[in-house]
């Protein structure tokens, strides 16, 4: 059984103008992701900023992000790190705090072998019991999860089930869909490839998107579910110059400022991550408005 299926939100992390975590305001986000038939809630991914908080604030926004959620819907934990140990311990603790899955990226910066991600990422597996999906994104971590390599961890480890896939590498993907013998997860980490990734066999979208249309984006994945490629085709195509917005400028820059001009008042990004610049701002603004968020 996949974690999920539709389109899961890369949950921002809302911050006060001080910079310490905004849970109240967490909540409401999280309510409404619900309340806007979200499938499922990703917490200190990327686009929650967890590169820049410490680690008691990283498991504390997990563990209050699955009390207010109370399994209604499943939330998956970040806890990805290029170091292992590191990796481990989030991954166990974010286990004890309820999450029902995690999201771990490959380990960036000091780039490992692909014999290095087998022993990184089946170091953490073998440390928890929840499912378990890679997260491959190269443009950020400078490494690439080879397709033999996430069907060989889907294969071997029992609670590797799948893999988050921002490569937009599709010859790579149509791979390892190929070697995986329907063992492997597959979901979209671009907000404007998911319907070529569905007609691979993916399961969904894990959503930057979804922060500020969690319905729209439910949709494009719900209309393939349900038999109408042309109709999920359709939708997605509506959203394009929007989610080109929303990468105008390094993701969550403009998802934030997207969510402050709907009022949602998410607050602040932390260093050095900085406030969207006018210009781009302007052009987000345009895009919201003609899909109708604004």
């Amino acid at each position: 059984m996949a974690i999920f299926e539709g389109a899961g939100v890369a949950l921002v992390t809302p911050f006060k103008e001080n910079g310490e975590v905004n849970y109240e305001k967490l909540e409401e986000i999280v309510e409404e992701q619900i309340a806007g038939g979200t499938d499922a809630i990703i917490a200190c991914g990327t686009t929650g900023e967890a590169s820049t908080m410490s680690h008691e604030e990283h498991l504390d926004v997990v563990r209050y992000v699955c009390q207010v959620t109370k399994k209604r819907i499943p939330v998956i934990a970040g806890t990805g790190s290029n170091c292992t140990e590191t990796a481990v311990y989030l991954s166990v603790e974010a286990e004890k705090y309820g999450a029902d899955g995690l999201l771990l990226v490959s380990p960036y910066y000091n780039k490992a072998t692909q014999k290095g991600l087998i022993c990184h990422f089946s170091a953490v597996a073998e440390a928890v019991k929840i499912p378990i999906l890679l997260y491959n994104i190269p443009g950020r971590t400078g490494v690439t999860i080879q397709p033999e390599t996430i069907a060989s961890l889907c294969k071997n480890m029992d609670n590797i089930v799948g893999v988050k896939e921002a490569s937009g590498n599709f010859s790579a993907m149509a791979t390892m869909m190929n070697l995986a013998d329907g063992q492997v997860d597959l979901y979209s980490g671009n907000d404007d490839q998911i319907v070529p990734l569905l007609a691979l066999g993916g399961k969904g979208v894990i959503s930057v998107l979804s922060n500020i249309a969690p319905a729209q984006t439910h949709a494009i994945c719900q209309a393939f579910f349900d038999g109408n490629p042309a109709e999920s085709a359709r939708l997605q195509l509506a959203a394009i110059p929007l989610i080109t917005e929303l990468f105008r400028e390094v993701n969550p820059i403009p998802v934030k400022a997207a969510m402050n001009l709907m009022g949602k008042g998410v607050g602040p990004l932390r260093l050095p991550l900085t406030e969207m610049e006018p210009q781009n701002q302007e052009k987000l603004r345009a895009a919201m408005t003609a899909y109708g968020l604004l």
